[in-house]
């Protein structure tokens, strides 16, 4: 005799069903999306783009690379190597990587492709001067082999090539005054996850789909999208309150996607928990098409003065623009304050030396080599860093957001930052020999 579900797994059995429709749904438009012939404009001549390239090179081509202080590098590479040591050797180390190569390739690897590299990180930092910048380049050298990121785009013929620019950006961990009450002048709050959030990965389903995600809620039986960003905040959701804010420092906190709540008795420092499902938009745009800052002007720094001058009602119209919205958690007792907030990777981020990257093309963890325009006229920034979190806007191959720290300074930094640059991502011996197999086959420059 058939034993009867229980009412929590009929429920999972129900959204797996809706999964599976979504799968064929979204197979279906992307395979009318091709036969419609969306997307670039190409001739019968210009062949289809890949959306990565790749091209290896030697430390030697890294610009830059031998003045950097590498042993900088060290520590917030062996906090990712911690993570692994709980993981199965043979599994992906970037379970959602999906390149779209028509030959099969992964830049990522295996997690039995990382440990012998973190294992000779932890000798190195134990044997040698922490500075010892020397020692932890001849390191990386030796365990690693970069290989320079492309990414499809179009010249001003509008033909479609790959290129090695892309666009780098900078995010900081802000402090916002709030309270633990709702008052006239915070009259948002500050949302935990609620419990009737459902997020599904769609890789789970089908591999084509693996950088796929969708978030929603049961209702009458069937998954519907959740609530965007106007609804939450004008209907409420059946979520804890943490704290409550003014409604434009609360936006800046979900783009950053961390931050310090301060009270007039102590602080509370809180991290991403989840997102609605809704996609991210800038609300810049906007304000550069109406006129109301010049491209030229266009920052964090003004929108943020733009919404503080404007009515409630405009203000509110420009924040509902964007319709993700994020819910929190507590980061408490963190094991190194000093460091920054909790990233994607599950590790602390630390300043200068931690990335967001789009995780459909880079694994957490992996060092990455970036060279950039600087802040400062003619010159640049070049340093290692380590791919340690994501982001909602960073989308594609070679898009970066730099995390600068907390306090004044990061923010200003921070706000400045949109720097065009390249990105060389340093794969494990074992990944670059694999790739060596199929020289001629992969995409490159």
């Amino acid at each position: 005799m058939l034993t009867p579900l229980s009412p929590e797994a009929k429920a999972w059995r129900l959204i797996a069903m809706i999964a599976i429709g979504l799968l064929i749904l979204l197979a279906l438009i992307e395979t009318a999306r091709v036969l419609l012939g969306t997307g670039l404009q190409r001739t019968a001549s210009q062949p289809a783009m890949p959306p990565i390239g790749y091209k290896e090179v030697s430390f030697a081509d890294l610009p830059g690379w031998e003045a950097d202080r590498h042993s900088e590098a060290l520590a917030p590479f062996l906090r990712s190597c911690q993570n692994l040591k709980t993981q199965v050797p043979s599994d992906p180390i970037n379970s959602r990587e999906a390149l779209g190569l028509e030959v099969p390739v992964s830049l990522s690897g295996k997690v039995a492709d990382w440990l012998l590299a973190c294992a000779t990180a932890e000798n190195i930092q134990a044997a040698v001067d922490a500075e010892d910048d020397r020692a932890v380049r001849s390191f990386f050298e030796q365990y690693f082999r970069p290989i320079l990121i492309l990414h499809p785009a179009e010249d001003e013929r509008n033909s479609p090539r790959l290129t090695a620019e892309g666009l780098f950006t900078g995010y900081f961990e802000p402090a916002y005054r709030a309270s633990p009450v709702r008052t006239e002048e915070f009259p948002v709050p500050v949302l935990a996850r609620p419990d009737d959030l459902v997020m599904v990965d769609l890789g789970a389903f089908r591999q084509e789909f693996a950088s796929e995600r969708i978030a929603g809620k049961v209702t009458n039986g069937r998954l519907v999208p959740y609530a965007d960003h106007k609804k939450i905040i004008a209907a409420g959701v059946d979520a804890e309150t943490l704290a409550w804010m003014n409604p434009n420092d609360l936006l800046f906190l979900q783009i950053q996607g961390s931050g310090k709540l301060l009270f007039d008795a102590g602080e509370m420092r809180v991290g991403y928990a989840a997102q609605n499902g809704h996609p991210y938009t800038a609300i810049g745009g906007p304000l550069i098409r109406s006129g109301a800052i010049p491209r030229e002007q266009m920052s964090m720094q003004a929108i943020y003065n733009w919404l503080n001058t404007a009515s409630l009602e405009e203000a509110a119209a420009l924040r509902y623009v964007n319709e993700s919205y994020v819910f929190f958690r507590r980061l408490d007792n963190l094991p190194a304050p000093e460091l920054g907030p909790v990233g994607a990777s599950g590790v602390q981020l630390t300043p200068g030396r931690s990335l967001a990257v789009d995780r459909r093309y880079h694994a957490m963890g992996a060092p990455v080599w970036i060279d950039l325009e600087g802040l400062d006229p003619e010159t640049q920034d070049q340093r290692l860093v380590v791919a340690q979190d994501t982001g909602g806007a960073i989308k594609g191959p070679v898009r970066g957001d730099l995390f600068t720290g907390s306090g004044a300074a990061a923010a200003d930094i921070a706000g400045r930052m949109r720097q065009s640059g390249q990105m060389y991502v340093l794969i494990p011996m074992a990944v670059a020999e694999q790739l060596e197999k199929r020289d001629g086959q992969a995409p490159t420059q």
